[in-house]
């Protein structure tokens, strides 16, 4: 998964480390601020492309098919996105109302990497692969999911 891409300013073109990341992957998910809905085209040559509105996207990124929240089955396990969750004071509880069924929440918007589980729910920001900010490297996050159970998380340095 992916976030925080920031077309075409930061993302000229898919970064050859992500490209290594994404190679074989099932499905991507995009946590929104795309920017250009042609980033989406361009995964979409990895694997099929969900994605989210980001406080940054515009109209065509929603035309390309990117709602502001996403909640999705995915092999039985409970995934819900959204680009903004808020402060991180109180987020587990408030994206605990916001998708009580979700059993994970993918965010992006802060450009930290987090992966945080409490009270049943885990939520896990991939960070960004091209605007680190004050993070040691830009990152993406992997996750493996069988038979309904999240069994390996992983935030991947890409730069």
């Amino acid at each position: 998964m992916i976030s925080d891409t920031h077309a075409p300013r930061r993302w000229k073109s898919c970064p050859p480390r992500v490209a290594e990341c994404l190679a074989g992957v099932d499905l991507i998910l995009h946590a929104g601020d795309v920017c250009v809905p042609t980033v989406l085209d361009e995964l979409s040559a990895f694997a099929p492309v969900r994605a989210v509105l980001g406080n940054n996207d515009n109209e065509d990124v929603a035309a390309w098919g990117a709602p502001e929240a996403l909640e999705l089955d995915l092999e039985g396990l409970s995934v819900a996105m959204i680009h903004d969750s808020g402060p991180s004071k109180g987020r587990i509880a408030r994206m605990r109302r916001t998708f009580p069924n979700a059993q994970l929440v993918i965010f992006g918007h802060s450009h930290i990497p987090m992966d945080l589980a409490e009270d049943g729910l885990r939520v896990f920001n991939p960070g960004s692969p091209t605007d680190r900010r004050r993070q040691p490297h830009g990152t993406v996050g992997l996750l493996t999911i069988e038979q309904g159970v999240l069994s390996d998380a992983q935030i991947i340095p890409v730069t």
